[in-house]
C-alpha cells in the first residue's frame, strides 16, 4: 500500500529540481523525534511483535496501526512500507542475540569455558527462534535483512573470539567456523516442539566437537 503526498510530484524546488516533498524527507530525517513520535513508534514497534506473531507476515498494516491505537497514516510515516517495519522488528529481536553473544565473549574472556558458552548461546538463540518464528518468517518472505552491518561485525567479532578459545581449549574441531554457528541457527527445527529441539541440538553439536570427530580425522 502506497499513501502519496497530495500533489508531490508537483511541487519542486526551482534552484535544484529536487521534489520539495523530497527536500522535506531529508530536512525531517536530520532533526530529532518529538516525544509523541517517539512513543508512537514504541507503540506501532509492538503491535507490530504481537500482531505479526499471531497472524504472521500477511497481518494488513491497518490492522498493526488499529492495534497501536494510531493512524494508518502515522504508521507509514514511521515505516513506508511493511518490510521497513518488519526490518524494524527484526533489528531488534537481532540487537538482543548480539548483546547476548557479546556478552559470552566477555565472560570468555574472564576464564568461562568457550564450549560452555557455545551451548548456552545455542540453547537460547533456538528457543528465541522458536517463540519468535513467525517474524523470522516475515522478513524471509518480505526481504528484510535480519541484521544491521554494524551488528553482524560485533556478531562476527565476538563470535571469533569464542569459536577461537573453543579451539584453543581442545573442545571444537578448528574446520568450525561461525558460520557454521549460523547454520545452526537457520536450520532449526523453530516448528517443532521442546523436545525435537533439545534433541536436534545435541546431534547438531556433537559434530562440532573435536572428540566426537577423531575417528573421522584419522581416517
Amino acid at each position: 500500500m502506497f499513501l502519496p503526498r497530495l500533489g508531490a510530484e508537483l511541487r519542486h524546488d526551482s534552484t535544484t529540481d529536487r521534489p520539495l516533498a523530497e527536500l522535506e524527507d531529508l530536512m525531517a530525517a536530520s532533526r530529532p523525534l518529538r516525544a509523541d513520535a517517539v512513543r508512537n513508534r514504541t507503540k506501532i514497534l509492538a503491535a507490530a511483535r504481537e500482531q505479526i506473531t499471531l497472524h504472521g507476515p500477511d497481518v494488513p498494516m491497518d490492522s498493526i496501526a488499529e492495534a497501536a491505537g494510531v493512524a494508518v497514516g502515522t504508521l507509514y510515516r514511521h515505516f513506508p512500507t511493511k518490510t521497513d517495519l518488519v526490518g524494524a522488528v527484526i533489528a531488534e529481536h537481532s540487537e538482543v542475540i548480539t548483546q547476548e553473544i557479546e556478552a559470552a565473549a566477555e565472560r570468555v574472556g574472564e576464564g568461562s569455558p568457550a564450549m560452555a558458552e557455545i551451548t548456552r548461546l545455542a540453547e537460547r538463540t533456538v528457543e528465541a527462534a522458536a517463540r519468535d518464528r513467525s517474524v523470522k518468517a516475515a522478513a524471509q518472505t518480505l526481504g528484510a535483512a535480519h541484521w544491521t552491518e554494524q551488528q553482524e561485525e560485533r556478531f562476527r567479532g565476538a563470535m571469533e573470539r569464542i569459536v577461537a578459545a573453543a579451539v584453543a581449549d581442545g573442545d571444537l574441531h578448528p574446520d568450525v567456523t561461525v558460520d557454521d554457528f549460523l547454520m545452526l541457527i537457520v536450520t532449526a527445527p523453530t516448528d517443532q516442539g521442546p523436545a525435537v529441539r533439545s534433541r536436534w541440538l545435541t546431534l547438531f553439536l556433537a559434530g562440532f566437537t573435536a572428540r566426537a570427530r577423531e575417528g573421522t580425522d584419522k581416517a
